[in-house]
């Protein structure tokens, strides 16, 4: 079972918490999404003050470094998304990015990182079919992610 960090807007907007919820149900029917929360559709997205958003971030960027997959929702835009994104990459963490070309357009220094596995999709159901290949193709690895450091 792979350990799957799941990235969505969460402050940025929550237009897109059910599909978030949708594809973390799917992936959690063969793997572990650390970040299942995202998908919650009445999560608060408000700032909390300084000492609890340092407690998400501590359990965010451990998270980070526990996962074997980041999988990102990208169509609605967040600095937050776009922070664990960049802190995936530096860990080593592959990173597999879905967005609506109908609704948005990536930014460049995504669409330009040859790091970043972009998937554009029209159609939600074109989602799934990906996420079947992308978590096929990786095959766990149970090597403690603890010794990974920034």
């Amino acid at each position: 079972m792979k350990k799957i960090y799941f990235a969505g807007s969460i402050r940025g907007g929550r237009v897109d918490a059910a599909l978030y919820h949708r594809m973390i149900t799917y992936m959690q029917q063969t793997d572990m999404v650390l970040t299942e929360h995202v998908g919650n559709l009445i999560l608060n997205a408000l700032e909390q003050g300084k000492a609890k958003d340092a407690a998400i971030y501590d359990q965010d960027t451990g998270w980070l470094r526990e996962a074997e997959l980041l999988i990102a929702e990208c169509t609605c835009p967040s600095l937050g998304v776009g922070y664990e994104l960049a802190y995936a990459e530096k860990l080593g963490v592959p990173c597999h990015i879905f967005y609506d070309r109908t609704k948005c357009q990536l930014s460049a220094m995504l669409t330009g990182n040859p790091y970043f596995h972009i998937h554009p999709y029209e159609k939600e159901e074109e989602i799934y079919a990906v996420l079947d290949e992308v978590l096929n193709s990786l095959t766990p690895d149970h090597s403690p992610k603890e010794e990974r450091s920034i």
